[in-house]
């Protein structure tokens, strides 16, 4: 069995690994002097724009939308795109953005590249994937129990030839950029209908009337400033064209699911970029800070912190990889066992370690002198954003107990 990478994903991961060092590390200082100097300001940061030139220069650009019969896409497979988005997991308010592989426009691009058509992809797609504009997805609600997203309250009626949209959503990141202008929004178009028919996606733009920013949103204080915030807001009768509706009517639950299991696999390789950054901080800390007489690492415990994390990373990083080599040759649906299991497993398992990071570093953990606390928010909202930890569970446990088909014979279903 091979374990190594290929020749390809070897260049894209040196040369990622290279641009991290060279230029996004350095640039962490100037994102929170410039953040700190605007702190009215949602828009892209200068120092994030330099850093997607460069990017650009290095081929480091939409990696994260493969090839495919779509015509959009110059980036990789998810097996070989997976060693990338750690890298880049390692400054996640930087590194995404600055390779325009960020959530959730890669999720929207996702989809207009797979569902939209030919002229919502030139007036949405095509500026999304050059970065001059932003986007927001608006699933999750504040009155509805968003993990069963069948739930959900929006409602979407036609009326000649316009969508009409109704309703509330929130955590709708990157929608308190200016430079947002298009809103995914998935409401009811059939509430009388099949469960998983009920709902459509329609494109809105976020300058239509009837679209109201209410707020922005913090995740255990942090504002997300630097990826746009998050926001909720409001829709009073926004009116759309019929041509906005993205896929066909009542195909809004599946083209969601469609979006959100390469999503779930992007934040779990990124997440263990926060890992490996947090290990590495751990590392230096515990050698050059002394109590009782001897150096940190010399102390039991955080010995075994380090091997417990060591052996929780290499692990969840081959399941990882084993999902992504699975979508790759099957797709996304027959990966969907190993979809839920990363999910589950890979954000509890960062957090732990992060948790422990903070310990070790003391008081100075809990600061933004150090990128263990905002990691941890991260990798905390991980466990809910895009389905919480227990919905994953009790859908792998389904699957894991099901019995073969050959055995069904006999069974009551």
């Amino acid at each position: 069995m091979d374990f190594r990478p290929d020749e390809m994903t070897r260049v894209f991961a040196d040369e990622a690994a290279a641009f991290m060092d060279e230029h996004v590390l350095p640039a962490e200082a100037v994102l929170a002097a410039q953040i700190a100097a605007t702190p009215g300001d949602w828009s892209t940061r200068p120092v994030v724009r330099d850093l997607q030139e460069t990017a650009r220069e290095r081929g480091l650009w939409n990696l994260f939308l493969p090839p495919g019969p779509h015509g959009y896409g110059g980036g990789l497979s998810t097996l070989r795109y997976a060693p990338v988005a750690e890298l880049t997991g390692r400054s996640p308010r930087l590194a995404p953005a600055a390779m325009n592989c960020a959530a959730p426009d890669t999720g929207n691009m996702e989809l207009l590249a797979h569902f939209g058509t030919p002229e919502q992809q030139e007036r949405w797609l095509e500026p999304l994937l050059d970065a001059r504009i932003r986007s927001a997805f608006c699933m999750t609600e504040p009155g509805t129990a968003s993990s069963d997203a069948s739930q959900i309250g929006t409602r979407v009626h036609r009326d000649g030839g316009e969508w009409v949209v109704n309703g509330r959503k929130w955590f709708a990141t990157g929608a308190m950029n200016p430079e947002c202008e298009l809103l995914v929004v998935m409401g009811k178009t059939d509430p009388n209908g099949p469960r998983h028919r009920q709902q459509s996606m329609v494109l809105v733009p976020r300058s239509a009337p009837g679209v109201t920013i209410v707020r922005p949103l913090t995740v255990l204080g942090y504002d997300d400033r630097d990826h746009g915030g998050h926001a909720e807001i409001r829709f009073d009768d926004v009116r759309v064209p019929a041509a906005d509706l993205l896929g066909g009517e009542g195909e809004g639950f599946a083209i969601a699911q469609a979006r959100l299991g390469p999503g779930r696999v992007h934040h779990c390789m990124r997440a263990l970029g926060m890992a490996e950054r947090a290990l590495d901080l751990v590392r230096a800390r515990a050698n050059e800070r002394f109590a009782f007489g001897a150096a940190l690492a010399r102390q039991g415990v955080v010995r075994e912190w380090a091997a417990d994390a060591r052996v929780e990373v290499e692990a969840l990083r081959l399941l990882v990889l084993k999902t992504a080599w699975h979508m790759d040759t099957e797709g996304n649906r027959a990966a969907m066992t190993g979809i839920q299991a990363i999910k589950a497993a890979v954000p509890r398992a960062v957090q732990r370690i992060l948790d422990r990071s903070i310990q070790l570093f003391g008081a100075a953990g809990l600061t933004d002198d150090h990128p263990l606390a905002a990691m941890f928010a991260a990798a905390r909202a991980l466990r809910l954003a895009d389905g919480p930890d227990e919905v994953h569970v009790a859908a792998l446990g389904k699957a894991e107990l099901r019995l073969p088909s050959s055995t069904m014979e006999g069974v009551v279903q």
